[in-house]
C-alpha cells in the first residue's frame, strides 16, 4: 500500500517507474497504464519536472545556466511537492491508482551524482508518500547510452553534465554523468526496496514482469463506474473527460 510519511496508510495504490535514460521505463510505464485502464480501474498519472508552479522558472535557470546543484535541486523539490499536493496525493486519498515516471529517488541519484549531500536531500523530499511499489530498470551504461545516441541530435547543457566540469565533449560528460547516476540507483535498490526489472529484456517480457509484480497490489483500488459507454473507451485505452463527459449525458 501507499502511505504516508507516518506510516498512514492511503487507500489508492502509488506504481513508479525509475531508471536511468535508456531504460526503457516511460514505455513500460505507459503499457502498464493502458492494460489498468484496459482493466477498469482509475489511473492518475504524473511526471518529472512537468508542474506548471516553477517551469518559467526552471527554463530561464537553464537557458542562461544559471542553476548550480542546489538550486537545480531546490527547484525539482518545489516541482515535485506541487505535483504531490495537487495531484498524486488527492488521487491517492480517493482510492485511485497513481502511476509516476520518476519519483524521489531521481532526485537522490541526479543530485548525489551532482555533488549535492545524500542525506540533505532525503530530508528535503522526507514529506513524500512511500510508493507501494517502485520498480527500477536496470541497464547497462553502454547499452543506454547506444539507444539515446542513437536518436538524439545534440544533447541539452545541463543533461550532459557540461555544469559539472567533467569534460568538454558533451557526449564524454554525458557518458561519465549517467555512470554516476547509474552508481547512485544500485545504491538505492537495497535500501529503498527498489524491485529490479532487467531493461535488456524484450519489451513483452518486461511488461509480464512488471504486471507479475503490479498484479498482487491492485485489491482495494478504486474502478471507473460501470456503464457501456466507459467499457468500450476503457478497452481502447481512452480516459479522462471524455469519459466524464458520458457520463453527464447518460444523466440527461
Amino acid at each position: 500500500m501507499a502511505t504516508l510519511p507516518d506510516g498512514t496508510p492511503l487507500p489508492g495504490k502509488l506504481f513508479v517507474v525509475e531508471g536511468i535514460d535508456g531504460s526503457g521505463k516511460s514505455t513500460q510505464l505507459d503499457l502498464l497504464r493502458k492494460w489498468l485502464i484496459a482493466s477498469g480501474y482509475c489511473v492518475a498519472f504524473s511526471e518529472w519536472n512537468s508542474s506548471p508552479l516553477v517551469k518559467a522558472t526552471t527554463k530561464r535557470g537553464k537557458k542562461k545556466q544559471l542553476l548550480t546543484p542546489t538550486t537545480f535541486s531546490l527547484l525539482h523539490a518545489v516541482d515535485f511537492a506541487h505535483r504531490m499536493h495537487q495531484q498524486m496525493l488527492p488521487a491517492l486519498q480517493a482510492g485511485a491508482i497513481v502511476l509516476a515516471d520518476r519519483y524521489i529517488y531521481t532526485a537522490f541519484c541526479r543530485d548525489a551524482a551532482r555533488g549535492v549531500d545524500r542525506e540533505w536531500v532525503r530530508e528535503v523530499y522526507s514529506f513524500a508518500v512511500k510508493p507501494t511499489v517502485a520498480l527500477y530498470f536496470r541497464v547497462p551504461l553502454d547499452e543506454s547510452l547506444r539507444r539515446i545516441m542513437s536518436g538524439r541530435p545534440k544533447l541539452k547543457y545541463y543533461e550532459a553534465g557540461l555544469d559539472l566540469g567533467l569534460s568538454d565533449d558533451p557526449y564524454e560528460s554525458y557518458r561519465i554523468f549517467q555512470g554516476r547516476i547509474l552508481r547512485e540507483y544500485e545504491r538505492l535498490v537495497e535500501e529503498f526496496g527498489l524491485s529490479v526489472v532487467d531493461a535488456r529484456l524484450p519489451i513483452v517480457n518486461q511488461q509480464e514482469i512488471v504486471r507479475s509484480i503490479i498484479q498482487p497490489h491492485l485489491e482495494g483500488a478504486l474502478h471507473a463506474e460501470t456503464n457501456p459507454w466507459r467499457h468500450v473507451l476503457s478497452a481502447e485505452q481512452l480516459s479522462g473527460r471524455y469519459l466524464s463527459n458520458l457520463k453527464g449525458e447518460s444523466e440527461r
